[in-house]
């Protein structure tokens, strides 16, 4: 208990310069693969605090690996960083304040690290919002060498074992052939139709997929104006699904649907595949061990608390034992990538949450080193995954 106290005490030390870089962070929003100076920011203040760093790895510029110097040789486990903004939304997923909880649990477990028998490492994980950060790092070979992975997402809610839905992003094309659209309309090929047919075959097929699973898109080219037959539309989906290989088969039922929508309008099809996350592989066991400390905190386990999202953190846990908790930062039930929920992630409360979720996550990790039955509790969990 005393060495949990001096922890959080260390953490508390460093609260003004962790709301700094929350600040800074969502005040200068960068997109996937772009978080040029959110990644310098993070990365050096590891680096003034004794961390070795190394930057742009997994040829990814903005991501970076800080490894304190001890040579323990119990588990090496990484806290992950990410920092990456929507665009037009900015840090409407509040990523700003999951970068600064790493970096807080960093520097709070840092001054400790001589007396503890594992390796610490915060992990930079650019590209989280669609851009797959964590799948180029996986393989570039960066979690080889750990043994377990951690990192908290604020929300609306306190979600301990929330899951993931896997995801995969499909991108459809039509290729028409323009005409003018009142006086010879007969002499065109409508590529917008054979969209528009798409979405209504997928339209009647949700009444026939599971609970949970999800096709959503958006039209991206709808033609040029209104007089002239559509030669080219475009639409991109996201589907989604609790399951890796129920995911897949919504793939090939959504590629159906555009088919049978190109074979009915003429138009010719074409269909590319985007990044794709697996669903998460939640371990039990150390999200328990977080829970507890999250709660002693003053932030009591609020599950079930809403639907699903996804993320590449869903590819780490199927490599390495990993969680991510969700801590509240709302007084309300504020949805993620909303402007609310942009506004929410630079208030009082997020800084009370972001101190907080770093204790709890920084917690969580000197239970590992200093528990050994527990973290082969979590290995047993893991290795006991669904292959």
């Amino acid at each position: 208990m005393q060495l949990c106290q001096q922890l959080w005490s260390n953490i508390d030390e460093a609260e003004e310069l962790l709301w700094d870089l929350a600040l800074r962070i969502h005040a200068h929003p960068e997109l996937s693969l772009a978080e040029v100076q959110a990644s310098t920011w993070l990365a050096d203040v590891l680096e003034q605090h004794g961390f070795h760093v190394s930057r742009g790895v997994g040829n990814l510029p903005t991501a970076f690996r800080a490894e304190y110097p001890t040579a323990g040789t119990g588990p090496t486990l990484a806290i992950m960083a990410e920092y990456d903004a929507l665009p037009e939304l900015g840090h409407a997923c509040g990523h700003n304040l999951i970068a600064a909880i790493a970096i807080g649990a960093g520097l709070g477990l840092a001054p400790l690290m001589v007396d503890l028998p594992g390796r610490l490492i915060v992990l930079g994980t650019p590209a989280e919002e669609g851009g797959d950060g964590k799948v180029k790092l996986i393989r570039a070979g960066l979690f080889r060498d750990i043994d377990a992975a951690l990192m908290v997402h604020p929300s609306a809610h306190t979600c301990v074992t929330k899951g993931l839905l896997s995801v995969t992003e499909v991108a459809i094309s039509s290729q028409g052939k323009a005409s003018h659209a009142s006086a010879s309309p007969e002499d065109g090929i409508n590529a917008l139709d054979a969209v528009i047919q798409t979405f209504n075959g997928l339209n009647a097929l949700r009444q026939h997929i599971r609970d949970g699973a999800r096709i959503h898109g958006i039209i991206t080219n709808g033609g040029q104006k209104p007089n002239i037959v559509p030669e080219r539309a475009a639409a991109s989906f996201y589907v989604r699904a609790a399951d890796n290989t129920y995911r897949d088969e919504l793939l090939a039922k959504l590629e159906r649907c555009a088919q049978g929508a190109a074979l009915a309008t003429g138009a010719t099809l074409r269909i590319k595949t985007g990044h794709s996350y697996k669903s998460m592989c939640l371990n039990r066991t150390m999200a328990e061990a977080f829970r507890k400390h999250i709660e002693e905190l003053g932030y009591p386990n609020e599950e079930p608390c809403g639907g699903l999202g996804s993320s590449d953190v869903g590819d780490v846990s199927w490599e390495v034992p990993a969680i991510q908790p969700e801590v509240r930062i709302t007084a309300e039930d504020t949805p993620l990538h909303s402007r609310e929920f942009a506004e929410a992630a630079c208030s009082p409360l997020a800084r009370k949450a972001m101190i907080a979720a770093a204790k709890a996550i920084a917690a969580t990790c000197l239970d590992i080193w200093t528990q050994p039955e527990l973290y082969r509790q979590i290995r047993q969990e893991f290795d006991q995954r669904p292959v």
